[in-house]
């Protein structure tokens, strides 16, 4: 069924599709927020340096709730710090659970080199941030020195490495949440004067009930509400800080693709309203609208932008206000506090993390691999070593006076020197040879692939050449509008001749109804070798897809209109059309259109320098594999 016709291959357009992964979102997202951030640790260190005294008498004003005979008065220091908090860590909780759920740790496998390099992670600074207070009055600090700041290594990563591979950042999330779990329970069980066993049972019991409630499909996010709410304020009553609920709670929300049974039943009770508006049907087809995604991505697209721009800023703004002036930085700079908090961050991740990596990797005998290379990894080492909230948590809890203040600058000395070294390490990587750069950056371990079945030339429609090393795969809708402008953008990669372009049916006849006969027209013509032409004529004229519209396209394209018509109508083409949609389903495919290049789903904008980027990094890394495999 292949065809390399090239007719009509070009044209171009403006038009972008914004869709993106949670993945993408996130690390955008947290990329964007950094530099607000970096704006509320500056003007926090401006206030406490202009006006200490206003600063600290704002952050320790009390905010009281009174219910009954029920009393919660904290700071709005500690309202910011162990309440918004909450919601920042449940957002971290949801990112991590998704990865498990949809992404690459879905094989298990993977996550075993990065949480092992995570954990090292902390053992290491810790061990060198105890070895420089050994005897000191800083020794029960050793919890700041331990923990990654997600949100701040992954903004300056990308202000630090703009060309840095996606999975680079993904291995540094992987890392960077193991610590953060990790350290939260360090919070709970050595940062915690006393338990109250009481409320942390009735808060266990809380959440065990929300697991269930997952467990049997319980969907409605205002459900769950009351329920992180209880738990909250019972971990607070239980003495550890409440924070620990919200990376819980996180970590239950399930994440999947939309069905496409569900999205036709939206479709349908979306039409219902349609033809008779009343405010009973709206209700309907929004909630089974809302319902179609999961748990995970409606929590993600409800906190992550909140958590990101306002609470963790906030958390800066309200935290990171020292007063700087010669005498203390005289103290500061030969202070066993600082100087730990500082190496443990600026030497101990980096050397924990690659070294780690290349243990398991020696160990395992290359069974168990980074999915990036040295440079990705040693890199995602030195930027972890930036410390900020979790560090800050536990220096609150740990100091009071002159050496919480200590403890804060080598956290902050250590963000600067983390991010030098970074662009260091990546500038490096960048200036070899493209060959070599591309291994640093990327490795040679087989990625993960989406697509289900794996293209077959006798089988799929394919047009370039067979021997290509990138292959591009739609899923489209000759009805879908956004497929029609995507083609323009198809037609313009075309124009590479590495490039093999496959098309796969998705007829989306619940909002498409001519969609399925024209796929059908596509799969008549190819029954007389001329697919490629239909299918060019169908998108160029999606408003007038009726039976006799495709008649008379066979015509133009010079078919055999009788042995066509038959064609169009017969078991066979049906069943073909039927198979796209089975392969659709396997691969997670519920739109369109819906791009995979060499088996992996493409997220984000369908324009040509989208895609393109994606193409070369595709191409890096079917070489890279050439490479290794023996002629």
């Amino acid at each position: 069924m292949s065809d390399t016709s090239n007719t009509d291959l070009q044209g171009s357009t403006l038009w972008t599709r914004r869709v993106s992964t949670p993945l993408r979102s996130f690390l955008n997202t947290e990329a964007g927020s950094a530099g607000v951030l970096i704006v509320a640790i500056l003007a926090a260190l401006v206030w406490a340096n202009v006006a200490g005294e206003s600063y600290e008498r704002f952050w320790h004003t009390e905010l009281s709730i009174t219910l009954g005979d029920m009393h919660i008065g904290l700071t709005l220091r500690e309202w910011v710090n162990s309440g918004l908090m909450t919601l920042f860590f449940l957002v971290v909780g949801l990112e991590a659970r998704r990865e498990f759920d949809l992404g690459d740790l879905r094989d298990r496998r993977r996550f075993v080199l990065p949480a092992a390099a995570g954990i090292a992670g902390m053992i290491l600074p810790v061990g060198i941030f105890l070895a420089i207070n050994h005897g000191g009055p800083g020794l029960t600090g050793w919890g700041v020195a331990m923990s990654t700041d997600t949100a701040l290594a992954l903004g300056l990563l990308a202000l630090v490495g703009r060309r840095v591979p996606d999975q680079a950042r993904l291995f540094l999330v992987t890392v960077s949440v193991v610590d953060d779990v990790v350290a939260l329970i360090v919070i709970a069980v050595a940062y915690t004067e006393k338990i109250s066993v009481m409320p942390l049972v009735i808060a266990l019991l809380l959440y065990a009930f929300t697991f269930l409630m997952v467990r049997f499909g319980v969907s409605s996010g205002y459900a769950y509400v009351p329920f992180g709410i209880a738990i909250w304020f019972a971990m607070l009553e239980s003495g550890i800080d409440p924070v620990v609920a919200g990376l819980a709670l996180g970590l239950t929300a399930a994440a999947y693709t939309p069905v496409r049974g569900a999205l036709e039943q939206a479709t349908e009770l979306f039409r219902s309203f349609r033809e008779q508006p009343t405010p009973e049907l709206a209700r309907f087809a929004q909630v089974s609208l809302v319902q179609t995604l999961s748990p995970n991505d409606r929590l993600q697209r409800i906190y992550t932008g909140w958590a990101s721009y306002l609470i963790v800023p906030l958390f800066g703004l309200a935290n990171a206000g020292i007063t700087i002036d010669m005498d203390f930085l005289a103290r500061a700079v030969t202070s066993p506090i600082t100087i730990g908090v500082f190496l443990a961050y600026v030497v101990g991740k980096p050397i924990a993390v690659a070294g780690v990596s290349a243990l398991v990797e020696k160990v395992s005998h290359g069974r168990i691999r980074a999915a990036v290379g040295w440079a990705s990894v040693l890199g995602s080492g030195t930027i972890a070593g930036m410390g900020f909230t979790v560090s800050f948590l536990i220096a609150n809890l740990a100091f009071t006076g002159p050496e919480l203040a200590e403890a804060k600058l080598g956290v902050l000395a250590a963000i600067v020197a983390s991010a030098l070294i970074t662009w260091v390490v990546f500038r490096v990587a960048f200036m070899l040879n493209p060959a070599r750069s591309a291994v640093a950056l990327l490795g040679d371990v087989d990625q993960l692939t989406d697509l289900i079945p794996e293209v077959d030339y006798e089988r799929d429609h394919v047009r370039g050449p067979e021997n290509a090393s990138v292959t591009v795969v739609e899923y489209g809708d000759f009805q879908c509008p956004y497929c029609g402008k995507a083609e323009k953008e198809v037609r313009e990669l075309l124009t590479d001749v590495d490039i093999r372009f496959v098309w796969r049916h998705l007829p989306l006849t619940d909002v498409h109804p001519q969609a399925q006969m024209a796929a059908q027209a596509a799969e008549a013509a190819g029954a007389q070798g001329k697919f490629w032409e239909m299918h060019d004529v169908l998108l160029r004229n999606q408003a007038h897809l009726r039976v006799t519209d495709l008649l008379r396209y066979a015509t133009r394209i010079g078919l055999d209109a009788d042995t066509f018509h038959t064609d169009m109508l017969a078991a066979r083409a049906s069943e073909r059309v039927s198979d796209d949609v089975e392969s659709a389903d396997l691969s997670g495919v519920s739109g369109t259109p819906t791009f995979f290049i060499n088996g992996r789903r493409h997220y984000g904008r369908y324009d040509v320098a989208t895609l393109q980027e994606e193409i070369r990094t595709a191409r890096k890394r079917a070489k890279i594999a050439a490479a290794r495999t023996p002629a």
